[in-house]
Order: C-alpha cells, then sequence, then structure tokens
C-alpha cells in the first residue's frame, strides 16, 4: 500500500515536510510507503471552468496537476499538506486542489487527511477549507486528537511542538489502521456502492 502526500510549500523541506515526514515515519512502521510530492514551488493557474477535463479527466493545462492524477490513479491514501500564509491555504494550493478535483474521479472512497503548518494562526480556517475538497469526493476523512496542524517559523521549531508531531504520528497511524481495515474489507468481498448518477438541483428560478 502507498499514501501519496502533497507539499505545498514553496520551501521543498522547510515546516510543511517537517510534518509529513513525522507522519511518513508512522506510515514505514506499519509498513506502508509513501512519497511527498512538492507543488508549491511551481506555477499554479487556477481551474477556469472549461470542463474539458469531464471528457478526458486530465486538465487541459498540462503541468504538475496531470502528473499527481497520474499517481493518484494507483495510490492507496492522500495526505495533502499546507503551509498557511495569510490565515488560509497557499494560494497554488487552491488552484491545485480545484484543478484536481474538477478533474479527479479515481480516487472516490480512498482515505485522505489535510494538514496545516503555521506560525502561529490562520491553521483552523485553513484546515475548514481543505477539509471541503476530500468530504465532496467521498473520501474517508482521517483525523487525530487535536487539529491536523503544526506550529513553528522554522523545521527546527517545528520539531520542538511536541503535541503537533504527535498528532502528526497519529494521523499516520489512523491512515495505516484504516488502510488495512479497507484492505480486509475488499478481501472479504465488501466494497462501496459506486454512486451513478448525483442529483443537481438549481434554486434559481
Amino acid at each position: 500500500m502507498k499514501v501519496l502526500m502533497i507539499n505545498a510549500s514553496s520551501h521543498p523541506k522547510r515546516c510543511t515536510y517537517t510534518a509529513l515526514s513525522e507522519i511518513a515515519g508512522e506510515l514505514q512502521r506499519h509498513n506502508i510507503q509513501s512519497e511527498i510530492i512538492t507543488i508549491g514551488n511551481q506555477i499554479i493557474a487556477g481551474c477556469i471552468g472549461c470542463r474539458s477535463c469531464s471528457q478526458t479527466g486530465r486538465c487541459f493545462r498540462k503541468d504538475i496537476v496531470n502528473d499527481v492524477l497520474e499517481k493518484m490513479e494507483t495510490a492507496d491514501g492522500f495526505i495533502f499538506a499546507s503551509p498557511v500564509h495569510f490565515a488560509s491555504p497557499s494560494g497554488a494550493m487552491i488552484a491545485f486542489m480545484d484543478r484536481l478535483f474538477y478533474a479527479g474521479g479515481s480516487f472516490h472512497h480512498k482515505p485522505a487527511s489535510v494538514i496545516v503548518s503555521a506560525r502561529r494562526a490562520g491553521t483552523t480556517a485553513a484546515l475548514d477549507v481543505l477539509l471541503k475538497y476530500p468530504m465532496y469526493a467521498e473520501m474517508p476523512v482521517v483525523s487525530a486528537h487535536y487539529w491536523n496542524m503544526v506550529h513553528g517559523n522554522t523545521p527546527d521549531e517545528v520539531k520542538r511542538d511536541e503535541e503537533g508531531l504527535h498528532t502528526m504520528r497519529t494521523i499516520g497511524k489512523n491512515m495505516a489502521w484504516l488502510l488495512q481495515c479497507i484492505e480486509a474489507g475488499k478481501a472479504a468481498g465488501i466494497q462501496p456502492e459506486v454512486m451513478k448518477q448525483k442529483p443537481w438541483t438549481n434554486f434559481i428560478r
């Protein structure tokens, strides 16, 4: 089994990466592979609502979003991680997530978690934004015993956030447990019911 981790920091190995590494270590302890993909150091344009992805399953912009969509087809779980730049997820992360979830469909019923990293504040607002994506896509959300966040302005400060690091390890432990449960369920012949068509209600008359 494998968990794909998205790092939306523009600094590949700073605070957000430190948090993800803690999760990766816990997953490894349960014999689950992980891969961290940094997207925050790239220029990512936002979704324009052209709906071409509904025909192809890919965005017409040939960039990191399509690369991740390819990898998501074979991954079993996901961690979406963003720094807090201005009381919300980074602009790159929002553009990335909008296009990823608009085009994607191969990750329904796969577990996901979202985490944020900040010096001080804006973390809960950022979590609220990011949680809406997996909740929309029928993805079981992996939580911990506290909000999924770490605090610190440098990797060394994050490493001193004992509660935050413990939260990250708990996410890794809970992700591993849920993946193992899903694998056992599939072995027993239990499959999720696939929604064939979603109702679309328009209240403007």
